[in-house]
């Protein structure tokens, strides 16, 4: 069935030209060395999401076209600015005859911000199985609209949550407004984008316990996902303990098949030690 694109509720930071395609597109400045020149002002650090997905293009620009992104693995290290470039830098770790191994520094006023391993493999064929279903909730065209804060080129709608009352939804469909195409490393790109808005832990906020920054992120690509067509994001609360707290995120197509798994950690603690 065609939907309406006549009028998306798109959310980003305002005054700044571009969309997520001007933010994926990298200078290369050398051999292994490239840079993000998309700047814009915003009052919070450089949105986790971002450089993310511009490590995962960088890593893939040294990586041959028949190998997509499996997994990625990365760690927030200091705060970024939006306002200024951030350069990164890819070491070649391994090209094996199946799987393609990388690292990537994001580093902005010569301080290292974001790292990252990212793993590329080749297309093969064999078993297609998952244990988790979707849920069971309003489709895109049933839920509400929800302007999805920070991001660029994407439109949101809000089905039933799991969890009624919390700061964040839990549950929410996605689907980006920029043009992608057929090239699946966007598509990935625009998965990583995506997967670290908003979080899982706020179940677990009472009692004057809160989350705040993330400190690590991981992503597992398990099937090709078109990001241009809406994915329903299902985030839920694991652990907190220690100051940390961790949750997962599925990542669902329309027809239920699971497209991603994400975890991230993040700080959790009591408000007044922030």
């Amino acid at each position: 069935m065609s939907e309406d694109r006549t009028s998306p509720v798109v959310a980003g930071p305002e005054n700044a030209p571009g969309d997520l395609l001007d933010l994926l597109d990298l200078e290369e400045i050398e051999v292994g060395l490239y840079r993000g020149a998309f700047v814009f002002d915003e009052p919070w650090a450089l949105y986790g999401g971002q450089v993310a997905a511009q490590c995962l293009r960088a890593a893939a620009l040294t990586v041959g076209p028949d190998r997509q992104p499996h997994s990625l693995h990365g760690y927030f290290l200091r705060p970024g600015d939006a306002s200024i470039p951030t350069v990164f830098s890819v070491e070649r770790d391994r090209d094996g005859r199946s799987y393609t191994a990388r690292r990537v520094v994001a580093v902005q006023r010569g301080e290292v911000i974001f790292n990252m391993a990212a793993s590329f493999k080749v297309a093969e064929d064999g078993l297609d199985a998952q244990v988790p279903e979707p849920p069971s909730t309003t489709a895109p065209e049933e839920s509400r609209a929800f302007a999805i804060p920070r991001l660029f080129s994407f439109e949101g709608r809000l089905p039933e949550q799991s969890r009624p009352g919390l700061a964040w939804p839990d549950r929410f469909w996605a689907r980006s407004t920029a043009d992608l195409g057929d090239d699946p490393l966007l598509h990935a790109c625009a998965l990583t984008y995506l997967s670290d808005i908003s979080t899982g832990l706020g179940g677990f906020e009472s009692d004057g316990h809160v989350s705040s920054s993330s400190i690590d992120h991981a992503v597992w690509f398990h099937r090709p996902a078109r990001l241009d067509e809406w994915v329903l994001c299902e985030l839920a609360p694991v652990s907190v303990a220690g100051g940390r707290g961790l949750y997962s995120e599925s990542l669902f197509d329309r027809s239920g098949r699971l497209l991603a798994t994400v975890a991230q950690e993040a700080l959790f603690r009591r408000a007044r030690e922030h």
